[in-house]
């Protein structure tokens, strides 16, 4: 993921395409590595005691195969759709699992999103674990499309933040991507963010970035966070390649903008932004809204897993095995 994301990252830089240029499609910068995957999956598997789910084990009679479907119980957006067949996969079973839409599909309520097949018990201890991730994710997903639409025909990109659950962040960002917003900062190395407590800590923004010019040999991106006019032109006048306004009003982003011109930093707007403010924002002329709600807020997408057993796996009659 660390090699899309700089590719990423490269694209929405100064340097990157003309301010206002449609962003890459974010489906292609944000897919979750395989390891990661299988890391995350393992870990969840042993948070639910997988191996030892007495419920499953006493109540359903060995033997006993079935299908099962999972089905969408509101509109949005999907994303995660990978996991589940990784999550049978882990519990050795031979569950057959089939994706019938993809990370970023529109589904509607009552739609069938995968179908699996196989022994009913493994179907049934998989069930939660699958269903967390997919209701995550899809619920993130759905949320950054809610926003996408909100500033749709204005050149202004939707980006998420840091504010990820803690070892799931390439899972929310890629879900940010299935929803068809933008990824921003990946991590604290992907480029520097000189936020209230740098500065504070540094003497002033000015200090702040001076400091950061005389040890970034990296290269990166620097961007400043500022809360008010004053800060705004003092980062105006020392040059960083992005401006964060924080909690601003309307009418002085309007003036930042201004102030900037056609060659100055890319500007971000964030902090507080809802569904509601969010056009209002993207309307002043900033390049990009960061949200934090995105993924720290999304509700979960409503799915269920519906079960219908078929018939034991020899033919004959289950036995129960304790």
């Amino acid at each position: 993921m660390r090699e899309a994301y700089n590719i990423y990252m490269n694209a929405l830089s100064i340097s990157g395409p003309e301010r206002g240029a449609p962003a890459p499609h974010p489906a292609h910068h944000a897919a979750v590595a395989v390891g990661t995957m299988a890391d995350a999956v393992r870990r969840a598997l042993a948070e639910d005691r997988a191996e030892d789910d007495i419920t499953t084990r006493w109540a359903v009679p060995d033997g006993i195969h079935a299908r099962a479907r999972v089905v969408a119980r509101q509109d949005g957006v999907i994303a995660g759709t990978a996991i589940p067949a990784e999550v049978y996969r882990q519990l050795g079973s031979d569950v057959v699992v089939t994706e019938h839409v993809r990370d970023g599909d529109r589904v509607q309520t009552g739609q069938d999103l995968l179908t699996l097949a196989g022994p009913a018990r493994e179907i049934i201890t998989g069930e939660r674990t699958a269903l967390n991730f997919l209701q995550r994710m899809s619920g993130i997903a759905t949320t950054a499309a809610a926003f996408a639409e909100a500033v749709a025909g204005l050149p202004v990109r939707i980006l998420d933040t840091r504010k990820t659950a803690p070892g799931l962040r390439a899972f929310d960002k890629a879900a940010v991507a299935a929803g068809g917003a933008d990824n921003h900062r990946l991590d604290l190395a992907a480029m520097v963010l000189l936020k209230e407590n740098h500065i504070a800590a540094a003497g002033g923004v000015s200090a702040a970035i001076a400091a950061v010019r005389a040890c970034n040999t990296r290269g990166v991106a620097v961007e400043v966070e500022v809360e008010s006019t004053v800060q705004a032109i003092e980062a105006l006048r020392a040059g960083v390649e992005w401006i964060m306004l924080d909690n601003m009003s309307i009418e002085d982003m309007r003036h930042i903008v201004a102030l900037r011109g056609p060659e100055g930093p890319r500007l971000e707007a964030s902090g507080s932004i809802t569904l509601d403010t969010v056009r209002a924002v993207a309307e002043t002329g900033v390049d990009a809204i960061s949200v934090g709600a995105i993924t720290h807020s999304a509700p979960a997408f409503d799915l269920s897993l519906l079960l219908t057993p078929t018939a034991p796996a020899d033919g004959g009659h289950p036995a129960r095995v304790g």
